[in-house]
């Protein structure tokens, strides 16, 4: 059993809990609960920064695209986008589908969570500032070009459901060989591992702390795999990450959760 924080609706204050099951069950305020019988919210507070291509099949899938305009070579450094905060989304919630729009992108991404104020931060000292993982999904509609960031397809609202937990860093023995899976409606559309990553979590911090500083509190997600399953409305989506956790979300139409005044 491992330490984690979860954020309740309603409260202002993060819950600590132990996590007796990492595909779902707690033991909070000395109580042992299903995730699925809880209300949650985001389990993190502060900027959210994505990295593209850092899975050696997406970039690989780009193939000799990547010498040719507008991208003109391999990128030879992290290239970052941030998923603001109308995005954050929590663990149960609806993962609103606009309308026009027939299917989702499911980005599978683990999401390490700054413990401390990190700069010019040192590879071998990196896992230090790190307080501990989630898992996210990193939705977008489907898009081809990765050369300017995606604004209207990746910072939707409720397009980056996180949870349900920050696990505590200890807890994970290897951050950098998890097997990531994508569920939907019960059937596996992805499997991968973190082991494929261009760029290992240690290397992802020095590089960007190098020019930037990243927050206590902010959560960097190491990359999506290439081949992001699609999913419509109505699907059931279920991103595991092992050590880590387990994240589930439904896909529902936009204009559903406006009539029901959903909030997201």
């Amino acid at each position: 059993m491992s330490k984690a924080k979860i954020q309740l609706q309603g409260l202002l204050q993060e819950e600590e809990v132990i996590v007796e099951d990492v595909h779902g069950a707690v033991s909070l305020r000395g109580k042992s609960c299903k995730i699925d019988n809880l209300r949650l919210d985001a389990p993190v507070s502060g900027t959210v920064y994505g990295t593209l291509l850092n899975y050696e099949g997406a970039l690989e899938k780009l193939g000799d695209a990547v010498n040719e305009p507008p991208y003109k070579e391999a990128p030879k450094a992290p290239v970052l986008y941030i998923k603001p905060v109308n995005t954050l989304n929590g663990y149960g919630m609806p993962i609103p589908i606009p309308s026009g729009v027939p299917e989702l992108e499911m980005g599978a991404a683990l999401g390490v969570v700054i413990g401390c104020t990190a700069t010019n931060v040192r590879v071998e000292e990196a896992l230090e500032y790190v307080e501990g993982y989630t898992v996210v999904n990193d939705v977008s509609i489907p898009h081809e070009s990765v050369y300017r960031p995606a604004i209207s397809q990746k910072v939707r609202d409720g397009f980056c459901p996180v949870g349900p937990w920050v696990i505590d860093r200890d807890a994970v023995g290897n951050p950098n060989s998890l097997v990531v899976r994508v569920y939907i409606n019960g059937e596996l559309r992805q499997e991968n591992t973190t082991a494929n990553l261009i760029r290992s979590i240690e290397q992802l911090i020095a590089e960007i702390t190098e020019f930037m500083t990243l927050q206590k509190g902010d959560t960097l997600l190491v990359g999506v795999p290439e081949n992001a399953p699609l999913a419509c409305a109505g699907d059931k989506v279920r991103v595991e990450i092992d050590d880590v956790g387990t994240l589930e979300n439904t896909i529902v139409h936009e204009e559903e959760l406006a009539a029901e005044g959903t909030r997201i």
